[in-house]
């Protein structure tokens, strides 16, 4: 081979590096996976605990409605008898007495089922209050990965600031591929929750990395808001794939198969970060980013953090409840669980690239308004529905308005740390993942006590009115002030020299060519 055909591939490889698209492209796989995982479970649980838990210890249901036949009348279900009467042969059923066949009574009349109580329509499982307390334990489990990110984020973001955004990444592929190779084959409902738990580490890895990558790429605001848009559809799209994948899965091929193509996809995700992303690099931010705790003083990004919390908080309680919702009162078989969740997905995945553009041009503290007052009407309109086909149109709108507002509130985030702190992204994307998963570790873990004690319809007026009070707190994102104008109310009361600092910094290459820091340097 020419040598010049040998240098084709890494010629290749040195221009992937060096290209922004190709980082967008790690950050929109790896937020698919997480996702995929988040949601693939969501049919499977409740089915899965109930089949192997409650039918496990009662057995089948059949045999247990049918009552034995005395011995002395045993005999097979339809049985034929010559009479010599009037010459005739009738058919009989075989557990009628031996006095009625006699008197020949049991020939005038329709065979008829033994008696007891009415049977459960078909396809609605039994078990009413192991029901009720299975909706706690499995809110508990989805919450499980929510509380353990939420404790997470903070160290991660501060991991970023100091070793780059890298390294946390390929360790949270790492971590990822582990919880779902333990989901394949986890047989028990503690298995499941340290499987659940485990997910939760590593994608506090990925998400926080991930976007706090875009950021740092992507400088322009109205560039990373379309950025953020294209990542978040990842998301939307592994929330639109899990769930229907999960019950069909389950359904057909059995409850490890949609954990084992995951966890293959997992590893091809995995090859592109080693390629791309360069993990064993280390590549600290030139800046010292600022303190969580100071960000968390901050009143806007407090009111967008909240708005990501509440907003993303309804899909999270209707995840443990509505499948089982759907079993207690539609009849629902598996492979609807799951399917339930598709005109949600689908909306989100339609609202995060439509509004990841309009939301510039509109106004993103506008379009996060109206998202919260459509999620708390969609919520509303949830227990209306009768069957499948009823929630279509909430479930529609729930993803459609999440949409609007995640796209929205995610490069608010960004532009908040540019115009009034450090153009360092870690921090400030954790704590956005931490508002995240606060709705998803209080949603399941309440979401199923409050059904249990007063009902899944009062489950959703609660939430569904949160949402629409909330709501006009997004007023306040629309003008905040920019540090700017912070010190020129200092330098009015205090006459002192000021120094202003853009808000944008001059940043290398990325991912990292090995001449990229000896540019920077030279830049400075």
């Amino acid at each position: 081979m020419p040598p010049a055909a040998e240098r084709v591939p890494w010629r290749w490889l040195a221009e992937g590096r060096a290209s922004r698209r190709l980082v967008l492209v790690v950050v929109f796989v790896a937020l698919l996976l997480d996702n995929m995982l988040l949601t693939v479970v969501v049919p499977i649980i409740p089915t899965f605990l109930y089949t192997t838990e409650y039918e496990g210890a009662n057995g089948s249901v059949a045999p247990a409605r049918t009552e034995p036949t005395p011995p002395a009348l045993k005999a097979p279900l339809f049985s034929s008898m010559f009479s010599y009467f009037d010459n005739t042969t009738v058919t009989v059923l075989g557990s009628a007495s031996a006095a009625e066949l006699v008197n020949g009574t049991e020939s005038s009349r329709l065979p008829q089922p033994p008696s007891s109580s009415p049977p459960v329509p078909s396809g609605c499982p039994e078990g009413e209050e192991f029901l009720a307390k299975e909706n706690v334990r499995v809110g508990l489990l989805f919450a499980s990965k929510a509380l353990i990110q939420l404790v997470v984020n903070p160290s991660v973001g501060l991991l970023t600031n100091r070793i780059g955004y890298h390294i946390p990444m390929f360790i949270g592929f790492t971590i990822m591929f582990l919880s779902t190779v333990m989901f394949a084959f986890s047989g028990t409902y503690t298995l499941l929750f340290i499987a659940r738990a485990l997910q939760g580490i590593g994608s506090s890895f990925s998400s926080v990395a991930g976007l706090g990558m875009l950021a740092s790429v992507y400088t322009d605001d109205f560039e990373r808001g379309n950025a953020m848009g294209i990542a978040l559809g990842g998301l939307a799209l592994g929330v639109l794939i899990g769930a229907p994948f999960g019950s069909v899965m389950y359904e057909f091929v059995g409850k490890s198969s949609p954990f084992l193509v995951l966890a293959f996809l997992a590893l091809l995700d995995g090859a592109l970060q080693l390629c791309i992303l360069q993990p064993s690099k280390i590549s600290p931010e030139s800046t010292k980013g600022t303190p969580v705790s100071t960000l968390l003083r901050d009143p806007y990004i407090l009111v967008a953090a909240g708005a990501l919390c509440f907003s993303n908080m309804g899909v999270a309680m209707l995840e443990p409840t509505l499948p089982i919702w759907m079993m207690q009162t539609m009849c629902s078989p598996k492979w609807q669980l799951g399917m339930a969740f598709l005109p949600a997905s689908i909306s989100y995945l339609i609202g995060t690239n439509l509004f990841g553009i309009l939301a510039n041009k509109m106004g993103r503290w506008l379009c996060s308004l109206i998202g919260m007052a459509v999620v708390g009407v969609s919520l509303l309109c949830v227990p209306l529905a009768k069957n499948i086909y009823g929630l279509i149109g909430p479930n529609g709108g729930l993803g459609f308005a999440i949409g609007m507002v995640d796209s929205s509130m995610m490069p608010t985030m960004g532009y908040l740390v540019d115009l009034r702190h450090t153009s360092v992204y870690g921090n400030v994307y954790a704590i956005a993942d931490v508002a995240f998963c606060m709705g998803f570790a209080i949603g399941p873990s309440t979401g199923g006590a409050i059904v249990r004690a007063i009902g899944f319809p009062w489950l959703m007026i609660i939430i569904g009115v949160i949402n629409i009070a909330y709501a006009p707190l997004c007023w306040y994102l629309r003008n905040p002030p920019a540090k700017e104008e912070k010190i020129a109310i200092l330098s009015q009361e205090c006459p002192m020299q000021t120094k202003s600092y853009t808000t944008q910094k001059t940043l290398r290459d990325f991912p990292l060519t090995d001449d990229s820091d000896v540019e920077a340097e030279n830049a400075e």
